[in-house]
């Protein structure tokens, strides 16, 4: 017959009489319940020694607390809701992967939603997530108002990633994308390049023209007029690269290099470089920015600018588990840094 103490190890997700219950905690490690609650909880002092007890009690049995259940007792919902532009883009995939792993080792359960690039659906997503009673929101940069958002944090603690605010009980993370964009351009006048082409991202988001002025800064820098001619709208998509890039070859511009706001872009224009029969990089030194997985094993490898998007989703998750604390958060995200690969070289005159 099968000992007692493994089956209930193996009913500990049924229901009913099967599953270890706190009683059974309590009574294995020999003490009250009520201090079995304190030592999951953290909310009272317990000796060292019962607290061992009910720590090798809860081991021996496989006991698991139910974290909606504790939730529910401390009025909450164990969520938290992430508002995010799209659920198809590499770079909100790496940043929700960081966002769940720092979630729900914390005991949280994410609630994704994708406001399909507009105002209308994020303020639609908005109000689904708060109509579920989440705990708190991370929102990823998006098309919303500061206003919007500032509304939101009156109800609940708000993390916005990707732009400045300020209030209680909101706190932002951007990246310097300013600096970064500068020392892309750098990085090409370095080179020999005067002629850079620039892909900006949605100038409607602050990181698109965050980006863009930092382009510009390294041209004045260098002494290099301005030319509207050499930059193109873009909208952080790879179909916004490629179409950058083709209008600027029919329009034929003269260009050695282009910067393009984010690796997605930038990908996609070494594409449209390809179809017109132009080599990166013995033709156009080609530079990104986020350092996205792809680029890793883009063909060549792309130069970029690193900014770890999985970091800054988990960056993002601390910020909202200090905010639900009452704590103000701490995090901060490292600074840009380039990253060479094969897909920029020396202009040969």
């Amino acid at each position: 017959m099968e000992p007692r103490a493994r089956r209930r190890r193996n009913s500990v997700f049924a229901s009913g009489d099967g599953a270890v219950t706190l009683d059974m905690v309590a009574q294995a490690a020999g003490v009250s319940t009520s201090t079995v609650s304190r030592t999951l909880n953290g909310t009272a002092a317990v000796s060292a020694a019962k607290q061992k007890a009910v720590q090798e009690a809860i081991r021996h049995l496989d006991y698991r607390p139910n974290p909606v259940a504790r939730g529910l007792a401390g009025g909450r919902s164990m969520s938290i809701g992430v508002l995010t532009q799209t659920l198809s883009s590499p770079f909100y995939g790496e940043a929700l992967n960081g966002i769940e792993h720092e979630l729900v080792g914390a005991g949280y359960i994410p609630l994704f939603v994708s406001g399909m690039r507009s105002e209308t659906g994020e303020r639609q997503a908005l109000a689904a997530l708060m109509a579920r009673r989440v705990d708190g929101l991370v929102v990823l940069a998006g098309c919303l108002s500061n206003e919007a958002l500032l509304e939101c944090a009156q109800h609940l603690p708000l993390v916005v990633v990707g732009r400045a605010a300020s209030a209680p009980r909101l706190f932002s993370l951007a990246f310097a994308n300013r600096a970064g964009a500068r020392l892309a351009t750098q990085h090409l006048l370095d080179a020999g390049h005067t002629r850079i082409a620039h892909i900006t991202g949605s100038l409607t988001q602050e990181d698109g023209p965050q980006r863009l002025a930092g382009y510009r800064d390294a041209l004045e820098s260098a002494g290099i007029a301005w030319d509207a001619a050499l930059v193109i709208e873009g909208d952080f998509t790879e179909s916004g690269g490629l179409s950058a890039v083709e209008q600027l070859l029919d329009a034929r511009i003269e260009f050695t290099a282009i910067f393009a706001a984010n690796d997605q872009m930038a990908i996609a224009a070494a594409l449209a470089l390809y179809r017109r029969g132009l080599r990166v990089p013995d033709d156009v030194s080609l530079v990104g920015f986020d350092d996205l997985a792809p680029a890793r094993y883009a063909i060549p490898p792309l130069t970029t600018i690193r900014q770890s998007v999985y970091q800054l989703g988990c960056q993002a998750a601390l910020a909202v588990l200090e905010l639900l604390h009452g704590r103000t958060p701490l995090v901060r995200l490292p600074d840009p840094e380039l990253v060479l690969r094969e897909s920029t070289r020396r202009r040969l005159a």
